[in-house]
């Protein structure tokens, strides 16, 4: 059967070429030539009714293939070629020039990522469509692992579109991992249990081998590292599934409460780190085993279904994690060995990733849930420990009525000594009067406390040291800072600065003042130290705080550092403030210093 030429359409931005619109060749001697192909092995081609595209089963040898385009010189759009598998080591593309010759193009991931045709993690080469005829185009792949050759014929706006989307992805993806790690830092550092660590050595294995197997690392990171980009999904994996199986340990308590299941995960971690030594330095051909690692990871799901099963509620969302995960890894094993129970696509293609990224959610999930029943358990021992004191109390209670029966008794025959009691009683009515007055003294003593707690607190914001988490709590948005700066400012009276008229109504902008005879309108940062600034209201008082506080000593790269404003503003800004306080000190270099907070009503001074 003659294989078919695919006709461009501008109707249909990408066709993928599958089963007989890609003929292959196995070349086991890998010394092969175009001449070659084109004199002696035309009727040697073959494709797959099987699988959807062909795949390099033998990594020695090198596999030609062909496919036939039907080019539409009408066609409005420019045309290319896109391979999707990042991994092959070396892909030889044949263009015929239109001139009995072919033009040959090479690329794959031995050479370095900047001496692409075109700057995306895919394999894409231009075509020329400025023709009618159809075309046999001639390719030759080689790759030491197993490589899966999906060849689309995209536009180059489709290509645009779907690279734009999948990059916005990509970085939804890679910015969730981000979050996890930073957020898991942060809870270690405020907890300091050990499986926040692993859990985020694991999403920094996850992060590094999806960027490498997806090319993004090799695009982005280490772009001129051929060889590590070799290495980098073998590493990487093993570093996810070396934390997956400390952190399940970690978390399931197996060392504490499962001995033997703990001695069990550690030795397939041990297992596993023999077998990447052996393929690093012995058997190589064992570093492309992706599907190894499915091992600990069972592990790990055992390990939880095994906890949950005994109880051990913290469990259930790790075993709903490590399943979303498994589906991911049983998807790609099937994708490798070529099982055809999911077709090919988007979703069997990102199968893994989406495993991941359920099971980084899930992963939180177990955490927060260990941490939760860890604060239930100290709840209900804390509820022991104060049924246990009040049991104390009553039998303390019951030991003190016997007593005072006891001296009742003894003492009732005694009538003088009622008369010492009543006194006693007398005494005790006085004392509780004292005590009363004292209470209320107390109390007022307290109101009076908690006032000075609160301008305690409004000193430290407005005077000394604190972080621009603290000052924000007093200054949180623009509206709060303007309205100091209106207190400030007008504080005593509003006078005009036209007309010196002092009624006035509001403006047009927050906390701006209208003069009610002449209508000028006067904003609240005018005449000002914050006038025409255009940085942030509370950044800039916040600015003027860490100026002021550090007598002007403070440098503008620590202020950009702290304010995340770019060093040039703050240096310009800072330098403005400092020409304040030097004009201040002049005005009055004997006065009482009002705080940082005089300098808000200091005109800009010029140099």
């Amino acid at each position: 059967m003659a294989q078919p030429a695919y006709t461009i359409n501008d109707a249909v931005g990408q066709h993928i070429f599958t089963f007989h619109e890609i003929e292959y060749l196995e070349d086991p001697t890998a010394k092969l030539t175009l001449e070659d192909i084109l004199s002696h092995h035309q009727s040697e081609f073959t494709f797959s009714t099987t699988n959807f595209n062909p795949k390099n089963v033998n990594p020695t040898s090198a596999y030609w293939h062909r496919i036939r385009i039907q080019h539409n010189a009408s066609s409005k759009k420019l045309w290319v070629l896109e391979f999707f598998d990042q991994t092959i080591d070396k892909i030889d593309l044949y263009i015929p020039n239109g001139k009995g010759g072919y033009q040959h193009i090479e690329q794959g991931d031995q050479f370095e990522f900047t001496k692409r045709m075109l700057r995306h993690k895919n394999f894409v080469f231009p075509i020329d469509n400025n023709r009618n005829d159809a075309i046999t185009y001639y390719f030759r792949v080689q790759s030491q692992q197993q490589a899966d050759v999906i060849v689309v014929l995209r536009s180059a706006d489709y290509l645009l579109e779907y690279a734009m989307d999948e990059y916005f992805f990509f970085g939804i993806f890679y910015g969730m991992i981000l979050v996890f790690i930073f957020y898991n830092l942060l809870m270690y550092f405020a907890v300091r249990e050990s499986h926040y660590i692993f859990y985020i050595l694991y999403l920094i294995g996850i992060g590094l081998y999806e960027m490498s197997a997806d090319g993004i690392g090799f695009q982005y990171l280490w772009p001129r590292a051929v060889e590590w980009n070799q290495y980098a999904p073998g590493f990487t994996l093993y570093l996810a599934s070396s934390a997956a199986l400390l952190f399940a340990s970690s978390v399931l308590n197996l060392k504490k409460d499962e001995r033997w299941l703990y001695q069990l995960l550690m030795f397939v971690f041990v297992v596993r780190t023999v077998f990447l030594a052996l393929s690093v330095l012995v058997f190589t051909s064992w570093f492309s085993f992706r599907f190894i690692e499915i091992i600990p990871f069972s592990a790990a799901l055992f390990a939880g279904i095994y906890r949950w099963k005994k109880g051990y509620k913290a469990a259930r969302f790790l075993v709903i994690a490590y399943a979303f995960l498994f589906y991911g890894a049983i998807s790609k094993v099937s994708l490798y060995f070529n099982f055809t129970w999911m077709p090919f696509g988007q979703l069997s293609h990102y199968s893994l990733s989406f495993g991941f990224v359920m099971e980084m959610l899930f992963l939180s999930f177990a955490i927060s849930d260990k941490i939760r029943l860890l604060r239930i358990d100290k709840e209900v021992a804390q509820e022991r420990t104060i049924e246990q004191l009040h049991e104390n109390q009553r039998l303390k209670d019951n030991l003190n009525q016997e007593l005072e029966m006891q001296v009742k008794i003894k003492t009732a025959h005694i009538e003088h000594q009622k008369e010492a009691l009543e006194d006693a009683n007398k005494l005790l009515e006085q004392q509780s009067a004292e005590i009363a007055a004292m209470n209320a003294l107390l109390e007022r003593d307290n109101d009076k406390l908690k006032h000075d707690v609160a301008e305690v607190k409004e000193a430290r914001i407005l005077s000394k040291d604190v972080d621009f988490e603290e000052f924000s709590a007093m200054y949180p948005d623009d509206a709060s800072c303007l309205k100091f700066l209106a207190e400030r400012k007008w504080h005593n009276h509003f006078s005009c600065r036209k007309c010196t008229h002092t009624a006035y109504s509001e403006g047009k902008s927050l906390y701006a003042r209208r003069c009610t005879r002449c209508g000028y309108e006067e904003s609240v940062t005018a005449y000002t130290l914050l006038q025409n600034t255009r940085l942030p209201i509370n950044k800039a008082f916040y600015m003027i705080f860490l100026v002021y506080s550090s007598k002007g000593s403070i440098s503008s790269h620590k202020l950009s550092e702290l304010l995340h404003i770019r060093q040039s503003t703050c240096w310009a800004y800072s330098n403005k403030i400092k020409k304040a306080m030097k004009e201040r000190r002049r005005i009055s270099p004997f006065g009482h210093h009002e705080g940082w907070d005089s300098l808000l009503l200091m005109e800009e001074v010029s140099a």
